[in-house]
């Protein structure tokens, strides 16, 4: 089992729950968390996650659980191509009726994809932002991008249009459709302070 050599912990602010996440960042980014919440339902998430030495996304494995159900998600790209295989476990029409279906049936659709949000992550916001250098870039930088969205406890996925507004030093604002967010970050780009969502325990 691989000993990763950082660690960081976010309480979340708008419901109750948290995240709690172990890291190897000297080349790219290795990362093995844990989150819960109770926002759309109760429950909590596994996940291990990996870029290439640019900060691009290569591989996701999570696992969502909750009272009666389980639902995993592993998303792969090589060559410019995403494999999403997905599996369940449980009454998931009982436990949860509305809930979109896991994965996405058209991986195509994420062509254009580099980078993986995890629904709620504090921490999947610093894939762009190292990728991009956005940590060391001058206030007014804007980029757009494509991210792959991964919602909980669903574990659906999305191609859904970012963006990242340099504010000031350690200062980003986040944007997708009608959400806007500020970001609080370190010098590295983790994020200490996201508004409305999470804090850095």
């Amino acid at each position: 089992m691989t000993v990763l050599p950082r660690a960081f912990a976010w309480q979340r602010t708008d419901t109750v729950g948290g995240e709690f996440v172990t890291l190897d960042d000297r080349r790219g980014l290795l990362a093995k968390g844990v989150a819960f919440a109770s926002d759309n339902a109760l429950y909590t998430c596994r996940y291990a996650l990996q870029t290439d030495e640019s900060w691009a996304s290569t591989r996701l494995e999570v696992t969502v659980e909750g009272a009666g159900w389980l639902r995993n998600l592993r998303m792969e790209r090589a060559a410019g191509r995403w494999r999403v295989t997905t599996s369940e476990q449980g009454d998931l029409e009982r436990m949860l009726p509305t809930a979109p279906m896991p994965g996405i049936e058209e991986p195509d659709r994420l062509h254009a994809v580099l980078d993986i949000d995890l629904y709620n992550s504090p921490l999947t916001n610093t894939l762009p932002i190292r990728r991009l250098g956005l940590h060391r870039a001058e206030p007014g930088t804007k980029v757009d991008i494509e991210a792959a969205w991964v919602l909980f406890p669903s574990l659906a996925v999305l191609p859904y249009a970012q963006s990242y507004e340099v504010l000031a030093k350690r200062r980003i604002r986040y944007r997708s459709e009608n959400f806007s967010a500020e970001l609080d970050i370190t010098d590295d780009g983790y994020v200490t302070e996201y508004s409305g969502l999470a804090t850095l325990a």
